[in-house]
């Protein structure tokens, strides 16, 4: 059984906003994989809900008229690696939620709860920075687009304002990151499946025409710190230069000025360091394949 006070659903993106001004301290509930989860363990018991299952403008991936790529927030990480745009233009996003959980979870498991939920070991997260991400956010003022860095406040905490009565409604990835550009996702875990992220770590790269240099590389992290994050000074020293096994090496090391990685029961802060190294270059290199280099 779960605790709840309420349960209210909303129709249309408005009446979910009028739903969460009417109710502030209501909890929006989509596919329910982390939610009722919590309310089962007594971390939420008693809580209203408001359900935007029903909001079917919310799902699927297209591209808008400026060729960005938008994600409907209630899409599900099954959908997501499916769907023939993800595929064509950024599959590694749809490698990395393919790793989420099992196939129940993956079924009923929304992109937008992934990144609402605001920990730094959601797979679709560090993705999702690599790629500059966008996220949608409307409200009764209307729609505003925060990069998805800015959008992680702080641990557990991202930027919604309740007095708003804001919900996340899509994840944009700009025609500029995701152009002749190719990526990579390792997620590190003490099991293959049904596990979160020990480490996670995503890359894409930008090859310049003759395929000999990096033209443009970015790489971010999941559980290297609070929140997802950038590896800007790795991203700084790799860009412009030949792409040569020794520069990828370099790259690899010039992760450690970016991360701060904790210790945990999991892993030692000394050991997720030593994964990020390894798996930052890994992901270079099968990146550098992709997109048609050679090493």
């Amino acid at each position: 059984m779960y605790d709840m006070s309420a349960l209210y659903e909303a129709q249309s993106v408005q009446d979910a906003i009028e739903l969460r001004l009417a109710h502030p301290d209501a909890q929006i509930i989509a596919g329910g994989t982390d939610v009722l989860v919590q309310m089962r363990e007594g971390k939420r018991a008693g809580k209203a809900l408001i359900s935007i299952q029903k909001i079917d403008s919310m799902r699927g991936v297209s591209l808008d008229e400026e060729e960005n790529l938008r994600i409907g927030s209630l899409t599900s990480f099954t959908h997501i690696t499916n769907d023939p745009l993800i595929q064509r233009y950024i599959n590694v996003l749809g490698e990395a939620v393919d790793m989420v959980g099992g196939p129940q979870i993956r079924n009923a498991g929304t992109i937008g709860g992934n990144t609402c939920n605001g920990v730094t070991s959601a797979d679709s997260a560090s993705t999702l920075h690599a790629w500059d991400a966008l996220i949608e956010i409307t409200g009764k003022n209307g729609i505003r687009r925060v990069p998805i860095h800015d959008f992680y406040l702080k641990a557990g905490t991202v930027d919604l304002k309740v007095e708003e009565g804001e919900i996340q409604t899509a994840i944009l990835i700009p025609k500029a990151s995701y152009d002749r550009t190719f990526g990579h996702y390792i997620k590190y875990a003490m099991r293959n499946a049904m596990d979160i992220a020990t480490l996670g770590t995503s890359v894409n790269a930008r090859l310049s025409p003759d395929k000999k240099t990096f033209e443009r590389v970015r790489i971010a992290f999941g559980v290297a710190g609070p929140v997802p994050l950038r590896a800007t000074r790795a991203e700084a020293f790799i860009n412009d230069k030949e792409v040569t096994l020794s520069n990828i090496e370099a790259f690899g090391k010039m992760v450690l000025e970016d991360i701060n990685p904790r210790d945990s029961w999991r892993a030692s802060k000394a050991f997720r360091q030593h994964i990020a190294v390894e798996s930052a270059k890994r992901c270079l290199m099968e990146s550098v394949t992709l997109a048609g280099g050679e090493l």
